[in-house]
């Protein structure tokens, strides 16, 4: 086994930053000092060859990221995916949440008609919506509004710049 292969596969295909003592959890046959070497050598490889990514270390541990540059390209892509991949409900839930917020469940599911709890739970998987607070009545029911994610992804620079509805008609 390469150590420095086996870390890079590792480490692509991870959404989250890896620790040198997670990526040893993994790969239990290399020695942690292999895999500190196989780190150093990856980000001097990557950064040494201009590649559109490099290896950072972030949160305690290691990530592929790409580079600030391309942050416009991928940025056009998150808004891509998000907008093929949310389903009309979803849609319809998340617009509610961005014009109204902040907004309960049980206003949500007043405005749509029907029960919200999936797909607000998919939502906020998604980083698109977040709780922001609690209303101030007994049960303090939680409120939903958007998060930075939804404004990356939508490709607005706040709120104001949400089409007021009657251009979305």
């Amino acid at each position: 086994m390469d150590v420095k292969q086996t870390v890079e596969a590792v480490l692509f295909v991870s959404d989250e930053p890896l620790s040198a003592a997670k990526l040893h959890e993994i790969l239990p046959d290399a020695k942690p000092a292999d895999i500190r070497e196989a780190l150093t050598a990856l980000k001097a490889e990557y950064d040494g060859s201009q590649r559109a990514f490099t290896l950072e270390e972030v949160a305690d541990g290691y990530q592929l990221l790409t580079r600030p540059q391309y942050a416009d390209i991928i940025a056009r892509l998150k808004r891509s995916r998000a907008e093929k991949k949310l389903s009309a409900a979803a849609l319809e839930a998340l617009a509610i949440v961005a014009y109204k917020q902040p907004i309960k469940r049980a206003d949500l599911e007043a405005i749509r008609g029907v029960t919200s709890g999936e797909i607000l739970r998919a939502l906020m998987e998604r980083t698109l919506i977040k709780i922001v607070g609690r209303e101030n009545v007994p049960g303090a029911p939680v409120q939903y509004g958007t998060t930075k994610e939804f404004l990356e992804v939508f490709g607005l620079r706040s709120l104001e710049d949400l089409p007021r509805p009657e251009e979305v008609k």
